[in-house]
């Protein structure tokens, strides 16, 4: 890995990269409050920074005989494939496989970045993007998440796009983009195929900094163009319906991580209504999709909420509020397998409610219980 910069060296090169304004307003917040556990963003609590807490659940747990357990099943990385159909996505896209992974959390323990690699290989997309989220810590060193991430690099396609989560430093900056993973920062690329276009627009984390900027990162987007919107969190699902974005894809919540039997989420940790903290969802004629996480936080721990990674594959036409029935399918059984058994899809064809399919998922899941 590369040296980290000097301070003003790297002061520089981020207010060349992101403008001014925004490089110092992010490293000021990230100062004064990366670390705070009440207060700053879009929630009061939190649970991520209150780092006493984080024994007394861990001991829980081993005193409830679900700690080990609960390691495993966030070990145990499922593929989830959807086909979503967007009115006015170009032909020359029907069939784009998007690979969807969020809240890595590289160096939340030492074998995850190989547990996640080998999830991941063999999974055949056209493109990856990654809602946030790389590093465990909210401060602190990252160059463990860095080099978790390296690893993790060699087994995804050409084309990665990314946003920054309320986990991640802006000085991860340089280190993610030397990796060629193109990070949107209110920003947006284009897809190209067959002469027409798909652009992807990415903010900067909505939850705890709050520096998202819609106008901003919309600014060579055509009005009439489709657009992919890359946010760490759905708390801005509002303003992204109305912006007019055909789909959002998002992360942050982990789905709840330690969830009730059924599925149903103990902690969200977001200002937004909990049908919008796993799975598919739509609103005002934008489709959105939370994962439940890749990785882990606080704990790595999961219950009744297995980790995801998702194949999103585009459909054009049959209006924007059209998605087909979600297909869960095991990525890997144990770590160190990394073929991927797809179940065959079952369910009536057409038009899907996100949140009724969704529904049928979570019940499906459910009565595995605490697996």
């Amino acid at each position: 890995m590369a040296a980290a910069l000097p301070d003003a060296q790297l002061l520089s090169l981020l207010e060349a990269r992101v403008g001014r304004l925004h490089a110092r307003l992010r490293l000021g917040i990230e100062a004064e409050h990366e670390a705070q556990v009440f207060g700053q963003g879009r929630t009061f609590f939190h649970i991520e920074n209150w780092y006493s807490v984080h024994g007394l659940m861990r001991g829980v747990l081993r005193l409830t005989g679900l700690h080990g357990r609960g390691r495993r099943n966030a070990r145990d990385i499922r593929l989830t494939r959807r086909e979503v159909r967007l009115e006015r996505l170009p032909r020359a896209f029907d069939g784009f496989r998007l690979l969807h992974l969020s809240d890595l959390h590289l160096d939340m323990h030492a074998d995850m970045p190989q547990v996640i690699a080998e999830a991941a290989r063999g999974v055949e997309c056209d493109a990856c993007v990654i809602t946030g989220d790389f590093r465990a810590r909210t401060f602190g060193p990252s160059e463990p998440a860095l080099e978790g991430l390296d690893r993790l690099r060699a087994v995804l396609p050409e084309r990665v796009f990314a946003v920054l989560g309320n986990h991640d430093s802006l000085r991860m900056l340089p280190g993610l983009e030397a990796l060629g993973i193109r990070v949107l920062m209110n920003e947006s690329a284009v897809l190209e195929q067959a002469g027409a276009r798909l652009h992807v627009v990415g903010v900067d984390d909505p939850h705890y900094y709050a520096l998202d900027n819609l106008e901003k990162a919309t600014t060579d987007v055509p009005p009439q163009a489709c657009a992919i919107l890359l946010s760490h969190s759905a708390e801005i699902w509002r303003q992204a319906a109305h912006a007019g974005f055909d789909l959002m894809l998002c992360g942050h919540t982990h789905g709840g991580q330690i969830a009730l039997p059924g599925g149903m989420p103990i902690l969200c940790n977001a200002h937004a209504p909990r049908r919008l903290c796993k799975g598919a969802w739509s609103h005002a004629g934008m489709q959105g999709y939370t994962s439940r996480g890749t990785g882990v936080s606080v704990l790595d721990v999961r219950l009744n909420c297995p980790a995801e990674m998702t194949l999103h594959v585009l459909r054009s036409g049959l209006g924007r509020d059209s998605v087909r029935p979600v297909t869960d399918v095991q990525a890997v059984e144990q770590a160190g397998e990394g073929d991927i058994r797809q179940d065959e899809q079952s369910g009536r064809q057409g038009d899907v409610d996100p949140a009724e399919s969704e529904g049928r998922l979570e019940q499906q899941q459910g009565q595995e219980g605490l697996r």
